[in-house]
């Protein structure tokens, strides 16, 4: 399988198509939390219980939603690419606790522990050269 093998040149081109998959996709998911207004921010806010935190529920959702857009969005242009993916990551453990807890099972919760697991490793990988933050 030469033709396969010779890919691993084009490194920064798959690491573009992730980045530009994923964040896009992560827009798709917190943009419509972020319009949602209130009601949709303490509904999203309130698995922070979870984690022992039960103030404020509008605020976290609040910010999970700002998350979600805005660091689905620097993951596709590739700026503060690192901090983007660790509060990614961050939100995608309180969605994998919040569904556990509830008892939706592994199944559900299957989804949001292996992007968070993808925002972990793109913390050590970086963005790539074709990005915002490219050195």
């Amino acid at each position: 399988m030469a033709i396969l093998a010779s890919l691993g040149k084009y490194r920064n081109t798959g690491l573009l198509i992730m980045r530009v998959g994923l964040g896009i996709m992560m827009i798709y998911h917190g943009y419509p939390k972020l319009l949602g207004g209130m009601d949709q921010w303490v509904a999203v806010g309130s698995s922070m219980k979870y984690l022992g935190i039960n103030f404020t529920p509008a605020i976290w959702g609040f910010l999970a939603a700002v998350t979600e857009t805005f660091g689905g969005f620097l993951l596709v242009i590739g700026l503060a690419f690192r901090p983007a993916c660790l509060l990614l990551m961050f939100t995608m453990a309180v969605a994998a606790t919040m569904h556990l807890n509830n008892g939706d099972g592994l199944m559900t919760a299957s989804h949001a522990i292996e992007l968070g697991i993808v925002f972990l490793g793109l913390v050590f990988i970086g963005p790539g050269k074709f990005s915002v933050d490219k050195k």
